[in-house]
């Protein structure tokens, strides 16, 4: 417990600041968390951090998360979609040049999981961009969720909510960090409002979105179980990996953009 808490500390003394001051820091500080966080992914598919396919990882990663300042160079016909396609393609050539050492399913899985963290953090860059309420709004759906989903299920849980996945969840904990989440983030959006929408849409808005950030961290723990490993990576002692801290707002924060506020 005492390592977790140091870690928090010290995590948040170097985040706040960062997520306050914006600009090229969040664009930086995006990029690496994405960068480590597909690292994680090819770790527990026991892939080389320097084989050529890691270095299409990272490129392809980094190509969705840059804002679109900083892809201004590239011709008007291309897209940084487009150069994500292209590295989608080297890893598929890669299966040729390894002989199928490097198979289909290894450049499925790491496709897939470079557009997952790409995403992710694209929208992560793209919501700071708006304003720092609309990244705090983000950011208190998921801690007030997984907080108040520890607390009323430490309190209340009976209910497995999926015991083959995350054994320790619980219904009750859902629904009540579902709850404390939509109340304290709807106050929140009151006082210092994140959009042009209504409040009792954004009530909703927050119901669904803090049910998204769940379901990012229910999919985190399914990959997890998957490999067979506890923690997607060892970066923050006490806390695992980046997928771990940050898997619920991968899912979030895409879902801001679905709804049309960033």
């Amino acid at each position: 417990m005492r390592q977790r808490v140091i870690t928090a500390v010290v995590a948040l003394l170097i985040f706040i600041p960062i997520i306050i001051m914006g600009g090229i820091w969040v664009d930086i500080a995006a990029l690496v968390l994405g960068i480590v966080a597909i690292s994680e992914i090819l770790v527990m598919k026991k892939k080389l951090l320097i084989s050529p396919e890691s270095i299409i990882a990272y490129l392809g990663v980094s190509v969705l998360i840059l804002p679109d300042s900083w892809v201004g160079f590239l011709p008007g016909h291309i897209s940084q979609t487009f150069v994500f396609f292209l590295f989608v393609l080297m890893l598929l050539l890669m299966t040729v040049l390894s002989r199928n050492l490097f198979s289909f399913d290894d450049a499925g899985v790491i496709a897939l999981g470079m557009l997952y963290i790409g995403m992710g953090f694209h929208y992560f860059v793209a919501a700071r961009e708006i304003g720092l309420t609309v990244l705090l709004y983000a950011l208190f759906i998921v801690w007030v969720t997984d907080s108040g989903a520890y607390i009323f299920g430490r309190m209340f849980g009976q209910h497995k909510l999926a015991p083959r996945i995350s054994p320790n969840k619980t219904w009750e904990g859902s629904i009540g960090g579902s709850l404390a989440a939509t109340i304290l983030c709807t106050t929140f959006v009151y006082f210092y409002p994140v959009s042009g929408h209504s409040l009792l849409q954004m009530f909703i808005i927050t119901i669904i979105l803090s049910i998204a950030g769940q379901f990012g961290d229910l999919i985190e723990s399914a990959l997890k179980r998957y490999y067979g490993v506890k923690d997607s990576g060892k970066i923050l002692p006490g806390h695992g990996g980046i997928l771990d801290r940050f898997d619920s707002l991968l899912f979030v924060l895409p879902m801001l953009h679905l709804v049309g506020i960033i």
